[in-house]
């Protein structure tokens, strides 16, 4: 009797489950439509291809397709974790992309609470275009910037330091320059793209709260930190936890074109 009762309360909930998916279908269909190419496309670039993920439990042959080869279970972990350099991918790995996280993740925030505050629209614009535009150069390109810059012999920072009175250095072959290298290049590459949702965030809070408390006689720096600040901390929060899923991602090219034998103890990645 009593498992009779459970039976009908279970076909009821799922019936009403059923219900108010088709009913929100019905309700939403236009926001369900929109958002139906961005499903299509994480499915086909990023969730199919995760099957191919079946390689690295077997030995890989070229012809025999993903899913060809014998099956090695966890054999090439093993190899991995038991060699000498294991210690050391991980852990350059996972400090790039800290302090890429530390150090890179405030600067676009602060960008926008500042490019926000300039009250002329054509300055504005000029310098949110302008902070654009290093997202769209390639990596290759960057990398080439680089290296003329920080060029031992030819290098503009180089010749900044010779005539200021300090020694030229070959910052490219000191292992302890490369993670600054890295990170403080990949922040003036992003930081002006990556601000563009914290602006609109910013756009988005109500000018009511700002008039009330310039009434109330509030300084600049208070204004930001008790009004903008919280206003756009659930942006915050969402992005910082997005971010936090590619702490152990370090992109191949840059390190790649980066490094070299004298700083592989810094440079050498689990990707590369």
């Amino acid at each position: 009797m009593h498992g009779g009762l459970q039976i009908q309360q279970k076909t009821k909930a799922e019936e009403n489950l059923s219900y108010r998916i088709i009913k929100a279908l019905k309700r939403d269909k236009y926001l369900f439509l929109l958002f139906l190419p961005i499903f299509i496309w994480y499915a086909i670039f990023l969730y199919v291809p995760m099957g191919g993920i079946v390689v690295a439990f077997k030995d890989f042959k070229p012809g025999a397709g993903v899913y060809g080869g014998e099956w090695v279970g966890l054999k090439w972990f093993k190899q991995f974790f038991n060699s000498a350099y294991a210690f050391r991918l991980i852990r350059n790995t996972f400090l790039i992309s800290l302090y890429s996280l530390i150090y890179g993740f405030p600067v676009p925030i602060i960008f926008a609470i500042c490019i926000t505050e300039i009250r002329q629209p054509r300055l504005r614009k000029s310098i949110q275009t302008v902070s654009y535009l290093p997202h769209f150069i390639s990596t290759v390109v960057v990398v080439g910037m680089i290296k003329q810059f920080l060029s031992l012999e030819t290098g503009l920072v180089n010749n900044l330091l010779e005539k200021i009175g300090i020694e030229p250095m070959n910052f490219l072959m000191k292992t302890s320059w490369f993670r600054t290298i890295y990170v403080s290049s990949g922040i003036w590459q992003s930081f002006g793209f990556s601000s563009i949702i914290y602006i609109a965030a910013i756009i988005g809070i109500d000018p009511s709260l700002y008039e009330s408390a310039r009434m109330d006689g509030i300084t600049k720096f208070k204004e930001v930190w008790y009004i903008t600040i919280p206003m756009i901390a659930p942006t915050i929060i969402i992005l910082f936890i997005l971010q936090l899923g590619n702490i152990m991602s370090v992109g191949f090219e840059k390190v790649f074109l980066l490094y070299n034998d004298g700083i592989l103890e810094t440079a050498d990645v689990i990707s590369t």
